[in-house]
């Protein structure tokens, strides 16, 4: 592979890494991939794709598939742990999942395309927004611009550290789990800490609601064996010693196998929160947040990364159980063929979200020729 068009990936990587941008504030982000594409003559550039997400398009003569490769705009809101001199210059963002890398791997592919024209069909390198919080597929896919981009089949990849560089971590059917965040508001009235008989105190049906939810999984029959409740916070009246609470808020996050499943689990969540309220005598409300659909892989489109993957010297291992994680491309699973694999980042690499993680470059040759495989494979043909 090129030693020049790597140079120039970690050079884009780093770039990107210094602008990181928040989910659903990736103008400058865009800009940079726009500048990088545009060297390498694409057909055309489709921008605005639900928010900051965009689109290259290369043609080729002859008819055939259209093949899409999906890479992730934002970042998280996480200060960054680190003091190299490509640090996010954002206030408390930074990419701590690998999304710069992404993007640079997906890039490659716009240059060798360029150099390189295959025989037929399309590719579409695609950049979209808000992955962090599950709404950025929806939204590019309900796009109008983005209806003339359909594909026959949609591809993404997402570094996994921990793994044996290189190894691509694969599983037909559920990849990852559905999920969604609940947040629970309880409203009762405040009273004096020495008289809290003359108040309406949400403390023990925020008790009850915690236990309940977190034991929700162990005592349906109707739910997978892996289904999980996660309290991720609480809190209970003000930080004063002299009243007693009248207000009380939960996060949650539900997940589980599939988006039948998370169902089942929203509507016990919801019977739960009513009981205790009731009981209580306490206006309640919910909402929910971050929703992700499970990413079904397509069997044909496993099958295709395998046969790249293995085409490209790595290691393929077959998955036993889907990931917990989840990620937004479910939505586009969910309407086209596709596949998600994992990339190991290696063993001794600090893991995903935590402050001081940064993408190994040396992923950007081994993703770009696994995907680089997939388009010689489909459409060389």
């Amino acid at each position: 592979m090129n030693s020049q068009l790597i140079a120039d990936l970690i050079k884009l990587r780093k770039k990107l890494h210094r602008h990181a941008e928040p989910s659903g504030a990736e103008d400058k982000t865009s800009q940079i991939i726009v500048e990088f594409l545009s060297r390498y003559a694409p057909a055309k550039i489709v921008t605005g794709l639900g928010g900051a997400g965009l689109a290259a398009v290369y043609r080729f003569d002859k008819p055939g598939p259209t093949l899409m490769f999906r890479a992730e705009l934002d970042a998280l809101p996480i200060r960054e742990d680190n003091r190299f001199a490509y640090r996010s210059r954002a206030v408390n963002v930074s990419h701590k999942c690998g999304h710069d890398g992404h993007m640079a791997i997906v890039s490659g592919l716009a240059s060798m395309l360029h150099s390189n024209p295959v025989e037929r069909g399309r590719v579409i390198l695609l950049y979209q927004p808000a992955e962090e919080t599950g709404q950025g597929a929806v939204g590019v896919i309900d796009s109008d611009s983005f209806q003339s981009l359909a594909p026959d089949y949609v591809f993404a990849l997402h570094n996994i550290p921990g793994e044996q560089t290189g190894t691509v971590l694969l599983k037909e059917g559920i990849f990852s789990f559905a999920s969604t965040g609940m947040r629970i508001t309880l409203e009762g009235q405040t009273a004096h800490a020495s008289q809290p008989e003359n108040g309406i105190s949400p403390t023990a049906a925020m008790c009850e609601i915690i236990g309940h939810l977190d034991a929700m999984p162990r005592q349906r029959d109707d739910l997978d064996a892996d289904a999980l409740v996660t309290i991720v916070y609480a809190r209970l009246g003000e930080k004063t010693f002299g009243t007693a609470p009248g207000y009380a808020e939960i996060m949650v996050t539900l997940r589980c196998r599939t988006d039948t499943i998370l169902q089942e689990m929203k509507r016990h969540a919801i019977q739960i929160v009513t009981a205790a309220a009731r009981a209580g005598r306490l206006e309640a409300d919910y909402s929910w947040h971050d929703h992700f659909r499970a990413c079904n892989n397509h069997p044909l489109a496993a099958s295709i990364v395998t046969r790249a993957a293995e085409a490209s010297g790595q290691q393929v291992r077959r998955l036993d159980k889907p990931f917990r994680w989840s990620e937004d491309f479910g939505w586009f699973t969910a309407r086209y063929p596709g596949a998600i694999f994992a990339l190991g980042a290696g063993k001794g690499t600090l893991p995903l979200h935590s402050a001081a993680y940064d993408f190994p470059d040396t992923l950007i040759p081994i993703g770009l020729s696994i995907l680089w495989e997939i388009i010689n494979q489909e459409l060389n043909r």
